[in-house]
């Protein structure tokens, strides 16, 4: 999931709407209830977040070092503004990156993998026994030979594989690929999606990577 920061609600929903056409579950919030939900959000909500976006606030409203105290995901600034002051105010002010607008929205993702990347939180791809697994929205491989998969199911094997080694509940699974504030879509949802991914797993594989067990939740077998 990915929280877009701006004081324009139109700005929030459109990128959200951006967002959604690349399988991607956002969460928008305006300057003020940003502050109180950062600082009170459970961790377990804060890890189902992989990057925020600061656009259009206030000076001082967003404080990025508040942000960083309780996650490490990267933060990523939205400038309207092309001039070097301006940017260098916002690489002071403890950003990871500043994104000139207009941007596009695979471009933004990328740059999202690239700093996680570059902090060891998340490598390029991840491999599974002849399975590769990509970070960027790329189909997985398996053998070398594209696997395409719709987008939700895309997701969900990124996210366990950026969690390899441990084992996430129906609700995190949920929570990074809908968003946490989704009430439109019901939470077993994630259940369905994973039996589809399990099965073109298993017949292209011949074996399940996904171990499963009641209230435990999901990880991938390596």
């Amino acid at each position: 999931m990915i929280v877009i920061v701006d004081e324009r609600e139109l700005v929030t929903d459109g990128y959200s709407s951006l967002f959604d056409r690349e399988g991607v579950a956002t969460a928008g919030f305006a300057p003020g209830e940003f502050g109180e939900w950062v600082s009170s959000a459970a961790d377990t909500d804060l890890r189902s977040v992989r990057a925020f976006l600061i656009g259009d606030c206030r000076d001082g409203a967003i404080s990025p070092r508040q942000i960083r105290d309780r996650t490490g995901a990267p933060v990523i600034a939205l400038s309207e503004h092309h001039s070097l002051e301006h940017t260098l105010r916002l690489f002071e002010s403890g950003v990871d990156d500043v994104v000139r607008k207009p941007v596009h929205i695979r471009e933004i993702l990328a740059r999202i993998t690239a700093i996680r990347r570059r902090g060891s939180e998340e490598a390029a791809y991840t491999e599974v026994g002849s399975m590769r697994i990509f970070m960027d929205g790329r189909d997985p491989e398996i053998d070398g030979e594209p696997l395409p998969l719709p987008r939700r199911e895309r997701r969900i094997l990124e996210y366990l594989a950026s969690n390899r080694g441990r084992r996430v509940t129906k609700t995190q699974v949920f929570n990074a690929i809908y968003g946490i504030f989704d009430e439109e879509v019901e939470e077993n949802v994630v259940e369905s999606h994973i039996s589809k991914l399990r099965k073109k797993l298993r017949e292209k594989l011949g074996r399940d990577p996904i171990d499963s067990k009641r209230f435990l939740g999901y990880r991938l077998v390596f």
